[in-house]
This record gives C-alpha cells, sequence and structure tokens, in this order.
C-alpha cells in the first residue's frame, strides 16, 4: 500500500484504543485495509479515519450492532440512491429513539425531585361520578401484553361510535393488572344512544353506575402515573376509605386529542366503596 498506518497510529489518530479498534474488527464493523497474512499485523487506510470517528460515535449512542452494519453496508455503497435512504433511515430512527429515552428521563428526574420534596404532594379529593351510558369492550389482558390490546379495543369503539360527537373515553381496570401485570379491563366511550347494527361484536351496551371515588387529574405523559396512583391511594387510607377491586382513568385530554404529551390530562378514580360519600 502506498499509505497505510499501523494500529497505533491510527488509534493515536483518531483516539480509538488499539482494543476498541480489534474489537470493531472482530465485530466486522471497521475491517483493516490489510492484515499481514504472517504477522498478522493490521494496517489502515487514511480514508478509514473518517468511518472509525462515525462508529465511535453511533457505539457511544448505543446504536444496535445490527442497525450499525446496516448503516456502514449502505454507506460504502456510495451516496445516492437506496443506499442513502436506508442509511438515513438508520439514523432517523436511532435518533428518535435517543430523543425518546432523553424525554424520559428528563421526566424521571423531574419525578425524583418531586419524591425527594417533602412538601410537593398531589391533590387528590373524594367526588362522585355520575352514571353513564357507555359503549364498551372487555377483555383479559394477558401477562407481559403490550398496549396493542387497548388500541384495538378503541378501533372497534370508534367503529361503532362512527362519526357522532363523544365524551372522553375512558377505562375501568382491576387492580390485579398493576399487581399482577394481568387482569380485566373495560375500556369505553360514554354514548346516549344504542349500539347501532353492523357494530363490532366486541362492543357492547354498558351502563357505568353512580362511583364515589377518590380523584386526582394527572397531567402531562404517563411517565409518572403511578405518583398520581399514589396520591389517590395514600388520600384513600389515610381518610379510611375501603377500596373496590376497581380503578377508573378517564382521558381529558390524550393521544387522540393532540400529538404535544404536556398538554394530556388524566383524571385518575380510585372507586371506593359507596358508603364511603
Amino acid at each position: 500500500m502506498a499509505e497505510r498506518l499501523t494500529i497505533g497510529e491510527f488509534s493515536r489518530i483518531t483516539h480509538l484504543s488499539i482494543r476498541a479498534l480489534r474489537r470493531y474488527h472482530e465485530q466486522d464493523l471497521l475491517v483493516p485495509a490489510e492484515v499481514d497474512p504472517v504477522t498478522g499485523y493490521r494496517y489502515y487506510s487514511p480514508a478509514q479515519v473518517r468511518s472509525a470517528l462515525t462508529i465511535r460515535r453511533f457505539r457511544d449512542l448505543d446504536l444496535p450492532l445490527a442497525d450499525l452494519r446496516r448503516f456502514l453496508q449502505a454507506e460504502s455503497a456510495g451516496p445516492g440512491g437506496a443506499s442513502h435512504d436506508t442509511a438515513q433511515q438508520v439514523v432517523t430512527a436511532h435518533l428518535r429513539r435517543l430523543e425518546d429515552r432523553l424525554g424520559r428521563t428528563q421526566r424521571a428526574v423531574e419525578a425524583l425531585r418531586e419524591l425527594l420534596d417533602p412538601e410537593a404532594e398531589r391533590t387528590a379529593a373524594l367526588d362522585v361520578m355520575p352514571a353513564q351510558q357507555v359503549f364498551a369492550v372487555s377483555l383479559d389482558v394477558p401477562e407481559g401484553a403490550d398496549l396493542s390490546w387497548y388500541d384495538s379495543a378503541m378501533r372497534d369503539l370508534d367503529a361503532a361510535a362512527g362519526r357522532r360527537p363523544v365524551l372522553p373515553a375512558g377505562g375501568r381496570y382491576e387492580h390485579e393488572l398493576f399487581t399482577e401485570g394481568h387482569g380485566r379491563a373495560t375500556v369505553y366511550l360514554p354514548a346516549d344512544v344504542p349500539l347501532p347494527p353492523g357494530a363490532p361484536d366486541t362492543v357492547r351496551e354498558l351502563r357505568l353506575p353512580r362511583r364515589t371515588a377518590v380523584v386526582a387529574t394527572h397531567l402531562g405523559p404517563h411517565d409518572d402515573l403511578d405518583l398520581t396512583y399514589g396520591a389517590v391511594g395514600s388520600f384513600a387510607a389515610r381518610n379510611g376509605l375501603r377500596a373496590q377491586s376497581i380503578v377508573e382513568e378517564v382521558y381529558l385530554v390524550g393521544p387522540r386529542d393532540t400529538d404535544e404529551p404536556d398538554r394530556w390530562r388524566t383524571l385518575v378514580a380510585w372507586l371506593v366503596e359507596p358508603d364511603a360519600d
């Protein structure tokens, strides 16, 4: 080679340790331009400096190895075309994951500061929720399930409700969903008309009774929803209120209404025995 750098020289140029360069080679991320077949010494070209630094930045940002390989393969194919699109997709998707992680970290810090402040306590109160006529979907949520069950239920409810205006959606959840990771859930949309013909089979009419509950309005994303649950549960315990087996959430403002999580408003209602009012 007219221009080649030993692994030590390449390490000094890139500020990557020799150990890291060997690992990149073993992972097939940065293959030396030449490997001496007798000594096994690795040699790099100056053109590989940019790739080495790019790999380091992506690994610092925890880009999965599979995605990193896809990016490097696309980049090696040259600018333009499908390869460029693939590289951009890898970067865009990972930046979105990083932004989501940063947001979660920031909200976790805010929640921890609130927990460490002895004077910070979320407001809860005893209230009576009026009886309601609703369209409802009930199901058993299995252990380890993601929120696709909720999305599916809402699609069926929307199909049943059509274009008619409705009050905010809600959900009634057995405590076992939180304590055991599985249990019964009922998702609902208030509706004061009969279930229309052709509605999905999963949807039924249901009348929610008048119910007494300790309530609190949760502001913003649901990352720290547990703090609001803690507030309503503590209020019930301090006031000797006997909890029912169901907790209710009403999505006053949610993802269906805005793509700005800071504007979300969720009513948490810890249902208590009727004699509490």
